[in-house]
Parts: C-alpha cells; sequence; structure tokens
C-alpha cells in the first residue's frame, strides 16, 4: 500500500473509531430515530480527516485541481489539508466547533465560488461539474447546520439562521440529484458523478430509482419546511446504507491503487453527504404533527 493511501486509510479509520468512542454515551441517551444523529459529526469528522490526509499525503497530485490562475498553489493544497484535519479535530472533542464549521462552511462555499462554478460556466451542459459543485454546496450547508446547532435548542423555537441556510444549501442540490438519478439510474447512487454502477451489484437500476425517489421526498420536504427534520434523518439514513451496500462493497473489491483510492473517495464523499444531513437534522426543531381539533362539547 501507498503511503498516500495508508495515510488517508489511517487518519479515516482512527477518527471514525474516535468518534463512536465519544458519541457512545449519546447513542445510548437517544431515543428512536434520534438515535442516529450524534453519527453526524462522526461521519463528517472522520470524512474531512481523511480528505486532509489526502492533501497532505498526496499533495503534488491534489494540486493540479487548484485554478493555474491562483498563486502558492502547494501552498493552498496544504492549507486545505491543514484546515480539514483541524475542523475534523475540532468537531471530535467539540472544541471551538461553532467556529470552525463556520469557516469550514465559507471555504467549502469558497471551493464553489472559486473551483466549480467557473468550470459550469465553460461548459452548461456538463451534468458533472453541476455535481460536483453542488455537491460541495450541501456540504457546507452541512457545516453551517452544525454551526448553527451550537446556538439553537432542537427540541423547539426557530432555527439558527445559518440553519435555514443550510437547509436551503442541501435541499436545493438533492433535488438536482434526484433527477439526475431518474435520468442516469445506472449511475452509482449517492451524489451522481462519473462512475458506472458495478455488473455485480444487483438490482443497479433499482438502487439509482430508490435514491432518486428518497432525494425528491427529502428535497421537497426540505424546500417547503414540511417535516424536514424526518426528512433530513431518512436522508442521512439512506446515504449511510448506501456506504455500507454499495461504497464498502466497491473499495473492498478494488485491487489496483487507482481503483481503491477512486472507492475510498467515493465512500467518504457519500459518508459525508449523510454526516451533512444528520447534522442539519439535529439542528432542525422537531415538528409537531397536527391534530384536528376535537367538536366543543354540547353545554349542560
Amino acid at each position: 500500500m501507498s503511503p498516500f493511501l495508508f495515510c488517508s486509510y489511517l487518519a479515516g479509520v482512527v477518527s471514525l473509531l474516535f468518534g463512536l468512542f465519544a458519541v457512545r454515551k449519546n447513542l445510548s441517551a437517544a431515543r428512536g430515530l434520534d438515535k442516529v444523529l450524534p453519527l453526524g459529526r462522526v461521519f463528517t469528522a472522520a470524512s474531512l480527516a481523511l480528505f486532509g490526509a489526502e492533501h497532505l499525503a498526496g499533495a503534488r497530485f491534489v494540486m493540479q485541481v487548484v485554478p493555474v490562475w491562483m498563486p502558492w498553489r502547494l501552498f493552498w493544497t496544504y492549507f486545505v489539508g491543514v484546515a480539514l484535519i483541524a475542523a475534523a479535530v475540532s468537531i471530535l472533542l467539540s472544541k471551538y466547533v461553532r467556529l470552525s464549521a463556520t469557516l469550514l462552511g465559507i471555504m467549502l462555499f469558497l471551493f464553489v465560488l472559486l473551483l466549480h462554478l467557473p468550470k459550469v460556466a465553460a461548459n452548461p451542459g456538463d451534468r458533472i461539474a453541476w455535481a460536483v459543485a453542488l455537491r460541495d454546496l450541501a456540504f457546507a450547508g452541512g457545516a453551517w447546520a452544525l454551526a448553527g446547532a451550537q446556538t439553537t435548542d432542537p427540541r423547539g423555537g426557530d432555527s439558527h439562521w445559518l440553519t435555514t441556510i443550510a437547509r436551503y444549501c442541501i435541499a436545493i442540490p438533492i433535488l438536482f440529484f434526484a433527477v439526475e438519478h431518474f435520468l442516469h439510474p445506472e449511475f452509482a447512487p449517492g451524489v451522481p458523478l462519473a462512475k458506472i454502477t458495478p455488473l455485480w451489484i444487483p438490482l443497479r437500476a433499482a438502487w439509482g430509482y430508490l435514491t432518486g425517489s428518497v432525494l425528491l421526498v427529502s428535497g421537497i420536504c426540505l424546500l417547503i419546511r414540511m417535516q424536514s427534520r424526518m426528512a433530513a434523518i431518512l436522508l442521512g439514513v439512506t446515504m449511510t446504507l448506501l456506504v455500507v451496500f454499495i461504497y464498502m462493497p466497491i473499495w473492498a473489491s478494488a485491487t489496483q491503487p487507482s481503483e481503491m483510492t477512486e472507492g475510498m473517495n467515493y465512500a467518504a464523499d457519500t459518508l459525508l453527504f449523510a454526516g451533512a444531513a444528520l447534522l442539519l437534522a439535529a439542528a432542525l426543531p422537531r415538528e409537531s404533527i397536527r391534530q384536528p381539533h376535537a367538536p366543543p362539547l354540547p353545554a349542560v
């Protein structure tokens, strides 16, 4: 195994295990579907640590995505790697979370503006360019949801304004992703990028249509603020299941270094998507289901 893969694996696995240990009491104390909410921080931190290690261990390769017009391209590659790892440590240790999550969201949003939108503008018909831009927008939304949750009581009251922004940053991309799943169900589900679902995975098209349906329902509910907390939980659980049943087998079946890197990145990418959804769910207030009023009793 190359140092690049080893460092990335190590950072991701150690962060995942430490995160699960750190939230063990929260997991045992939560009830019902709320048991999955603490995993949002764990999934986010583990993915950030893995991507941060990639930036540091493979800086010369990662540097190629930095626009040529930006000075000090190698410096920015290392800077982003350190920033990702710092954000992961902050989330895992629950220290300065509001600051780190806010800055993380800003950095990811700058990726959208400086890296991805120019590619979209150069080729508006490129669905992959759109998907990558909207993916990072959703990741920024997850970070801002975590920041907003630091000043919001999810048991009642209105959401923090950062959480409101986060809800739109996640709702809009997943509606686009839903349409892509219905148009191209043969591609790997989750974030609709260029990878085709392997032939050895059963019910390939069904995974695409099912994921697209979940994305569509979740996106509409988040957009119109109807049972949005439940919609975000549904989205997070679905992305987690895709990691377990689709991307982990793809990753485990890889034999070449390039395939291992691709499998690792797809798994971490989808896990970060799951984390963003669960962070949003944890930041949103609980919504009670309205019950019809009973007719008044007749006067005696």
